[in-house]
């Protein structure tokens, strides 16, 4: 029996929480409108499809290859959703959000994959399982405010990890992979919320980061996030919420022998409830 394993993960970000004293602090000394919730926290999930395109490029004897195949994990996936706002005062807040997708999937090989000195062969057994979770807190200022409609630009931090492992069997031959990159970058933002009535609420936002701005390591790229979200609160303290969501993570990584990109994008429709406090 073979058995090849090797396992790297990246540097460890700097916890959010250092980042959210220092503004809770500053929550002190602040007071939100008396008519809006001091806190929002809303919970639910996604029902995310996820689509992938695998790419390298290298260049050997004086000539450039390319290289690139779509790949996906089949069926649709559901996955946790949370977000929540503090308000500080009647323009300012602070948005956390967190996400995290977790597939597998399990084929047989139609033609053979080698590594090292170990070679598959066709009609062998592999599964792959690939884990994106994504963290961003952000201070958001509106710059705009009519009452029922706001503008707010956002500027915080955003903590990724992207997780990929392969199994495969063939007889008594075991093979094994793990790879695993996490980082944290400045991410800057923007919102649009609209209030018609007591009840409803509307939400768009957009948030955007540069790999090179921040800790990825020897990793090239960028990661970009809309979303959208109606809620109705049956009460001012408790309600429910629709949207959809749209992440895409585009990464290359760069070697001596080349680079390999991997553009990652989830979307769907999300749902959830809505507690105020």
């Amino acid at each position: 029996m073979t058995d090849n394993t090797r396992t790297r993960t990246g540097r460890r970000p700097l916890p959010f929480a250092l980042v959210a004293g220092g503004v809770l602090a500053l929550a002190s000394a602040t007071a939100p409108a008396q008519d809006d919730p001091r806190f929002t926290l809303r919970i639910g999930a996604m029902r995310a499809d996820a689509q992938s395109e695998l790419s390298a490029r290298t260049r050997y004897m004086g000539e450039d290859f390319n290289y690139s195949q779509d790949f996906d994990f089949g069926s649709d996936e559901t996955v946790p959703r949370f977000d929540g706002v503090l308000r500080l005062s009647e323009r300012q807040r602070l948005i956390f959000d967190y996400f995290r997708y977790d597939k597998d999937r399990t084929a047989t090989l139609d033609r053979d994959l080698s590594y090292d000195e170990v070679t598959l062969p066709a009609g062998s057994f592999a599964r792959g399982e690939i884990e994106f979770q994504l963290a961003s807190l952000m201070y958001d200022y509106a710059v705009v405010d009519t009452g029922t409609f706001e503008l707010g630009l956002q500027v915080g931090a955003e903590w990724a990890k992207l997780e990929g492992t392969l199994h495969a069997e063939a007889g008594a031959d075991v093979f094994d992979e793990s790879e695993s990159e996490d980082g944290y970058a400045p991410v800057v933002g923007a919102r649009l919320t609209f209030t018609p009535s007591e009840r409803w609420l509307f939400n768009l936002q957009g948030q955007y980061l540069d790999a090179d701005w921040g800790d990825f390591g020897n990793y090239e790229g960028s990661i970009t996030r809309a979303n959208a979200l109606a809620e109705y609160r049956f009460t001012p303290l408790f309600g429910v919420f629709v949207g959809y969501d749209w992440f895409k993570l585009d990464a290359d990584r760069s070697g001596r022998d080349g680079a390999l990109g991997l553009d990652q994008r989830f979307k769907g429709p999300v749902a959830g409830v809505s507690l105020s406090f």
